[in-house]
């Protein structure tokens, strides 16, 4: 799988990962000499192709076998070449969750777009409801009749209609109509609004539950039931008009999309009388993680498929200042933190031995640039000049700190190598 090496032209010394060396040279033929890890310079993230696309594979397997569409949330990499994969794969689209990315996925050709937010800017409004959207199905949540009504003199004779999904939410939760009583009120006003279409409904489960307990999915299933009832009211008060693209009935962030399945899944019949599509929307399942997801994914609670992480950090030790302490060169610049610090795995010796695993080695802190690794037993033979290899939790706060990251063959190989690069557009 191809991903921006080929796109990239001459490497620029701007992005940090790229090494002294190479600046100025021709990112593809970088890449194709295969230049081994110690060429690279540290602090690093890299992506591991292999992982990636078993991820990409497993999870569009998954859909499929479930019968429901996918539509990733795009937010988690902002990398239109990973998206290229994942659309390749059978998504229907990428979800976003500003104007801003909005505006992205319509430039690189997105078919469907669910913008998970009120579409409120007047210029973001007139774009995708003139010309320049194009052949591209737009959906955006709406939670108030305030947003409808705030919405509405920007969409008055448009060209084309702004789809909107309904979104239900619960009290203590995040956005979303606190009521299935005030949602029928929102889809009534959508209904009654030129240049609106009322399409469908939308909810994340995800702001209602952190982890996998029975209570938290007692809860997730719950509200899923609440958000399948909604639907099934404007379907019986006649409030959809006749959709042909399909009614969207749309939930299922990254931890929760197996409840989602289970309790929207039979909605999805794109070919019945009345077309209606189940979309779910996980995004971090395309890089996975050491930490957060690891634990809370459906696919390590019986789902079928595997994921794997294919995100990792690399920090050479820059000083052992009092036994059992190791400063590191990464820190909150470069790594994700807001789900749990690094997961310090293996030890690469001077930067160019063969990756080992490392036993006895914790993070303990992350400054701006620094790593703090408490060292015991063997680990304690650790030295200045040393690599470390780092699992990450959260891949969503992990990518927008980096513009261009290397992908590797196998990151978990003795002697891993470079084979592409991945360009992020984050703002």
């Amino acid at each position: 799988m191809g991903y921006d090496a080929a796109d990239l032209g001459p490497l620029d010394p701007r992005h940090k990962a790229v090494p002294v060396e190479a600046r100025g040279r021709d990112a593809q033929e970088v890449a194709a000499a295969r230049p081994g890890l110690a060429r690279l310079p540290t602090p690093l993230l890299t992506l591991d192709a292999g992982a990636l696309e078993a991820n990409v594979a497993a999870m569009a397997a998954w859909a499929r076998g479930r019968g429901v569409d996918l539509a990733p949330h795009g937010k988690t990499t902002m990398a239109p070449s990973i998206w290229r994969a994942q659309l390749a794969a059978g998504a229907l689209g990428l979800t976003v969750a500003t104007p801003w990315q909005l505006t992205v996925a319509l430039q690189h050709g997105v078919p469907w777009v669910l913008a998970a937010y009120p579409l409120l800017d007047p210029q973001v409004l007139r774009l995708v409801t003139g010309p320049q959207r194009g052949g591209a199905r737009v959906l955006c949540w709406a939670d108030g009749v305030d947003v409808v009504a705030a919405m509405a003199p920007h969409v008055a004779g448009a060209a084309q209609p702004v789809d909107v999904l309904v979104e239900l939410g619960a009290p203590g939760g995040r956005t979303g109509a606190r009521s299935t009583a005030a949602a029928i009120e929102v889809a009534r006003a959508v209904a009654a609004t030129p240049g609106l279409r009322l399409a469908g409904v939308a909810g994340y489960e995800g702001a209602l539950a952190h982890d996998a307990t029975p209570a938290s999915l007692t809860v997730v299933r719950t509200y899923l039931s609440d958000l399948r009832s909604l639907h099934a009211r404007l379907l019986a008060a006649g409030l959809y008009p006749e959709l042909p693209e399909g009614i969207v009935v749309s939930a299922g962030g990254s931890a929760h999309f197996d409840a989602v399945a289970d309790v929207l899944g039979p909605l999805h019949e794109p070919d019945g009388e009345v077309p209606v599509r189940v979309v779910v929307r996980a995004g971090a399942y395309v890089a996975h993680d050491d930490g957060f997801y690891r634990s809370i994914t459906p696919m390590a609670r019986g789902a079928a498929g595997e994921l794997r992480s294919a995100l990792h950090g690399w920090a050479r030790v820059l000083s052992r200042p009092e036994p059992g302490l190791a400063l590191a060169d990464a820190g909150k610049r470069d790594l994700p933190f807001d789900e749990g610090l690094p997961e310090v795995q293996a030890v690469r010796r001077a930067g160019e031995g063969d990756t080992e695993p490392l036993e006895g080695a914790s993070a303990t802190a992350l400054n701006d640039q620094h790593l703090f690794v408490r060292l015991e037993g063997a680990a304690r033979e650790v030295r200045v000049g040393d690599v470390l290899r780092l699992g990450l939790s959260h891949p969503c706060t992990a990518f927008d700190k980096w513009q261009l990251l290397p992908v590797l063959d196998d990151a978990l190989a003795p002697q891993p190598v470079l084979v592409d690069w991945v360009r992020t557009v984050f703002g």
